[in-house]
């Protein structure tokens, strides 16, 4: 299997959780490199479902190491309910098993004051934000005036840092918000309380990574989000606020590119979104409400319904493009079950001209016009199909189209939500 990089193609919500929980099965690392607890992660093992916000979904896996690199913004509070969850159900989350980088910059409460407090003021021009904290945390890191989980260790260190950050960040919430101001003292006593939870977990996830590739060990690198909400190449400014393409897992986790070697990219057999933003094939008829419904499509974090659409291989052209990627894991397919026809949209129509790829100026993806192609539709129930040649026909004619269409195979096949409910191809 070798050290695999697993990335959402199109704009999060694609399965990873199941994808990396199955495939953390051949791995014996497992690396979370950006995001925060803005992405929900679901496991669904025996009927049984978890889910996972911070901590890699690999911690399922008895004996493999889980690690949290220095590109993740790790809310303490919620590392530790995570953690305390965990516990409660019988899995190891011992330091022996968990780390977390000290370069890992700190979500603090004013973080997520001052990110609703934004969202809010928007009004009608909402970007969508779960809220969390994860933007003004990246700011701070940006601006070189954040705090990282290695600071917990000097208590002196995490009051300055503290207190210079609310110098601004309390004139901005009283003033231009009208917010009451954040405690400064509420919020130090707080975090230097949980700090000694928190401290045994620091690890030179750098070192670890490079300590397993030497053994000859898989190294598996999760991803959150999705590939069209990267800071830099999604959908802007209605993207998350770190990079989600695959390359950014080295910087995320502190290793050299050439420890990455495949790149798996997890496509949903439909299109869905959450919150506000440019959606080419959304559907607002009864097919997008069915999708919804049979799908489950609420978050996992936020519980807000998704905005659901048919599968849009323009973007994920756009996702080889970005990311190289080596696979692809086709999630959800069983969903499209008695829909009698299954549209792709295969290009987009914008000013007179067809595209292939996504236009690149601000807006522009707002008013293109899908192009799309009909195959039939299938009635049979496939969740309990094992191999591709169990499923019915319109389905692997579904399935073979993509293929052509993107440039990529088709290499894992998820039929339903529990983790043995997914047909590997062998290649």
């Amino acid at each position: 299997m070798a050290n695999t990089v697993i990335i959402g193609a199109q704009w999060g919500d694609e399965g990873k959780g199941k994808i990396v929980d199955m495939l953390s099965a051949q791995s014996q690392v497992v690396v979370r490199f950006q995001g925060g607890n803005n992405a929900g992660h679901t496991i669904k093992v025996n009927g049984k479902e978890t889910i996972l916000h911070l901590i890699p979904s690999g911690i399922l896996h008895e004996g493999k190491r889980c690690l949290i690199g220095n590109g993740v913004v790790l809310d303490p509070d919620v590392f530790l309910e995570e953690v305390d969850a965990l516990a409660a159900q019988g899995v190891d989350v011992s330091p022996e098993r968990l780390g977390i980088s000290p370069k890992t910059h700190l979500i603090l409460p004013y973080h997520k004051t001052l990110d609703k407090a934004r969202e809010a003021k928007r009004a009608g021009k909402k970007i969508g934000t779960t809220g969390r904290g994860i933007g003004p945390c990246y700011e701070d890191k940006a601006a070189r005036v954040g705090l990282r989980a290695g600071d917990l260790l000097q208590p002196d260190l995490v009051r300055a840092k503290v207190r210079h950050a609310l110098q601004e960040k309390n004139v901005l919430l009283r003033e231009l918000y009208k917010y009451d101001p954040v405690d400064e003292q509420e919020v130090c006593d707080h975090l230097l309380s949980i700090a000694p939870r928190i401290t045994p977990y620091l690890t030179d996830v750098s070192a670890a990574v490079q300590e397993a590739d030497d053994k000859g060990q898989n190294v598996l690198f999760e991803g959150a989000q999705g590939i069209h909400l990267d800071i830099d190449h999604g959908t802007y400014p209605f993207v998350t606020s770190s990079n989600t393409v695959a390359g950014n897992a080295a910087a995320g986790a502190g290793v050299g590119p050439r420890t990455l070697n495949s790149i798996v990219g997890i496509v949903k057999a439909y299109t869905t979104r959450v919150g506000s933003g440019p959606f080419p094939s959304e559907l607002e008829d009864d097919t997008g409400r069915y999708l919804r419904t049979n799908g489950h499509e609420f978050g996992a974090t936020t519980g807000r319904p998704r905005r659901c659409g048919w599968l849009d291989v323009v973007i994920l052209r756009e996702t080889v493009r970005l990311c190289s990627l080596t696979d692809i894991a086709l999630t959800k397919l069983d969903v499209l079950q008695n829909l009698p026809e299954l549209n792709i949209c295969v290009a987009y129509e914008l000013d007179g001209k067809r595209l292939d790829y996504p236009p690149q100026g601000e807006g522009d993806l707002a008013r293109v016009t899908p192009v799309y192609e009909t195959l039939p539709g299938f009635v049979e129930d496939i969740s309990g199909c094992r191999s591709m040649e169990e499923l019915p026909e319109n389905v692997r004619a579904y399935v073979r189209r993509i293929e052509e269409l993107v440039g990529v195979r088709v290499s894992i096949v998820s039929v339903g939500a529990d983790r043995e409910q997914t047909i590997v191809r062998q290649a």
